[in-house]
């Protein structure tokens, strides 16, 4: 019974000097790394922006407070690899100045010293967790209304939010249940007919409207029109849909998964579903939205092993190459999962969590070699 219990507790930290200074020396190498790492993504997006920026001739303060607005979105993004770059760089130097030798000597093993790097990495999801539920959706929204009213020139006319869609017209207001992006579909349209007064003179009700190339057409709608003496006519209609704006208009006025909070996309899966659209996009974002948190902790699992699988000095070279590919791997590997799943190819927990999975199998296969 000592035994195990001398066992539990050297799995535990201990909040001895070696656990202060794993931590202290993971925590410097990985401000230092998030910090270049948002510097270099900050780079890349604004020479992927530029030429939007200058063909618009978008003033230079506007720009500014564009790219100030990400950040805390292009910071969210990179908290999984600045995890693994920075597990891999402290471990090895460790491994370079046979620290790790010595620990081991020590009789500490491989889990044990990786464990204060596991604190810290759940520390950094749950940081990530309200981080992205907090900043990230306020800012990014008024990154994406400086992008779309400034640097566009689109002035939204509609009112989008986790409900409906309304859309003013001529003579007109159009309300619309819910914009399907991938295909381009307006679902559940109302149109409401105007006297000059603002007064009502009729609905208009279709079930969808399909852009095809130069109109909206509309297929099995019906038409109210109110009367004098509180009389009302009734008749099919399938007349295309009195709308200017094209589909390329909606999908700048639509917001972007990053735009919604957990809460958000939970009254917005509630709404569609209580009106009979389908939900499985909003879905699979809600499952991502759960599941990104946990990657800095799956990153820390993964890079362990490979940082300290070779002799000092042998092999790091490889060991980096071969953790660097399967951490790009998971990115590939959740678009293309997140895709199927905004297709219904697979189900929303699947598409969300199978890259999750994936990359914790894997680097608890490597952990326990290892061990």
């Amino acid at each position: 019974m000592t035994s195990e219990k001398t066992n539990v507790l050297a799995l535990l930290p201990t909040g001895s000097t070696l656990d202060h200074y794993m931590m202290r020396g993971f925590a410097r190498i990985f401000g230092v790394t998030l910090f270049c790492a948002t510097a270099l993504y900050l780079i890349v997006d604004f020479f992927d922006r530029i030429g939007n920026l200058l063909q618009t001739g978008t003033p230079l303060w506007t720009s500014v407070r564009y790219f100030l607005y990400k950040l805390p979105l292009l910071l969210s993004r990179v908290l999984g690899f600045t995890s693994l770059f920075s597990t891999l760089f402290f471990l090895g130097m460790l491994s370079r100045t046979h620290e790790i030798t010595a620990m081991r000597s020590g009789g500490l093993s491989l889990r044990r010293i990786s464990l204060p790097l596991f604190l810290l990495s759940v520390l950094i999801c749950i940081f990530t967790f309200f981080w992205n539920e907090t900043l990230v959706p306020i800012f990014t929204r008024k990154a994406q209304y400086i992008y779309k009213t400034e640097v566009r020139k689109k002035n939204p006319q509609s009112l989008i939010g986790t409900e409906d869609i309304w859309m003013r017209g001529e003579g007109t207001f159009i309300s619309v249940d819910h914009f399907d992006t991938r295909r381009g579909v307006l679902e559940g349209v109302s149109i409401y007919l105007l006297n000059r007064d603002f007064s009502l003179r009729g609905l208009i009700q279709v079930p969808w409207a399909r852009w095809n190339g130069e109109k909206w057409e509309t297929k099995g709608g019906t038409e109210w029109l109110f009367l004098p003496g509180g009389r009302m006519t009734q008749r099919k209609i399938d007349a295309p849909l009195p709308l200017s704006e094209t589909p390329e208009d909606l999908r700048l006025l639509t917001r972007e998964p990053e735009e919604f909070s957990f809460s958000d996309l939970r009254k917005q899966i509630a709404d569609l579903t209580a009106k009979g659209i389908d939900a499985t996009e909003y879905k699979v974002d809600l499952q991502v939205k759960m599941a990104l948190p946990l990657v800095s902790s799956l990153m820390v699992l993964l890079a362990v092993p490979f940082a300290l699988r070779h002799q000092p000095g042998r092999g790091m070279a490889l060991s980096f190459g071969l953790s660097m590919l399967i951490g790009f791997g998971y990115w590939f590997l959740l678009a293309f999962t997140v895709s199927l799943g905004h297709s219904g190819a697979l189900s929303p927990w699947v598409a969300a969590w199978l890259p999750n999975l994936t990359l914790a199998l894997v680097g608890l296969f490597f952990s326990t070699a290892e061990e």
